[in-house]
């Protein structure tokens, strides 16, 4: 690895560390701080940060790992840190050599999405809202939605909002029918969880998927999320 694409990544992050920082002067721990507390979290932020797609994928499988076994609360700051930074891999954190890019890894970035939704808290609905505004693989977009949806809040309907704008967004672009059943599966379930969900940019997102150049399950799923949500509203 030549010494620009070393001082690049190690700048890259260490920006938010930075930034991490100066909210640990106002009382909050730090990020090095929070690192410290457990070595097993240390060893996966190496992992995280080499510019290696199987390494990065095997730092994501030890976080879903301690997820599974409990060893990781909700919300937990040190796990979301790394997950946030994987979820920008090649779009908001760039390797270049040779003015190449050589990280981008969609794979990365979505298997990042799916374990923010398993590890839940503000923190993670900030990344994910985030990353329906940046990404361009609608296979990451997808797995985003959904994730939002299995967190389930949507303070100020800002979860709802976000996933509307993909919708409309995505279906002027490129329709896709994969993402436009997970961003319903995703309105269905923050509706449960919610008790209700009346944003009107819902609606015109769901009605944009049911009169939608998607296939017929797709759009019978819209009609019938159409439906539920007005019962729900009654």
């Amino acid at each position: 690895m030549s010494r620009q694409k070393n001082v690049l990544l190690l700048f890259l992050f260490l920006l938010p560390m930075v930034l991490f920082a100066q909210e640990g002067a106002k009382g909050e721990a730090t990020v090095e701080e929070l690192f410290l507390k457990n070595a097993e979290i240390r060893v996966l932020r190496e992992q995280a940060i080499t510019v290696d797609r199987d390494i990065k994928l095997l730092a994501l499988q030890g976080i879903q790992e301690m997820i599974d076994e409990g060893k990781i609360s909700s919300g937990d700051p040190e796990a979301h840190y790394i997950l946030d930074y994987l979820s920008t891999e090649g779009i908001g954190t760039a390797v270049l050599e040779n003015r190449r890019l050589i990280n981008y890894f969609p794979e990365v970035r979505r298997k990042s999405c799916e374990l923010l939704g398993r590890l839940g808290g503000e923190r993670s609905v900030s990344s994910l809202i985030r990353v329906l505004a940046d990404e361009d693989e609608t296979m990451v977009l997808s797995e985003a939605v959904y994730a939002l949806g299995e967190i389930g809040t949507n303070e100020n309907n800002s979860t709802s909002q976000a996933i509307s704008a993909a919708v409309i967004a995505q279906d002027t672009v490129r329709p896709d029918d994969n993402f436009a059943f997970a961003a319903l599966l995703a309105f269905e379930k923050l509706a449960k969880k919610t008790g209700s969900l009346s944003d009107t940019s819902v609606f015109s997102a769901i009605i944009r998927i049911a009169q939608g150049n998607y296939i017929r399950p797709v759009r019978q799923k819209a009609n019938e999320l159409l439906i539920a949500l007005r019962k729900l509203n009654e």
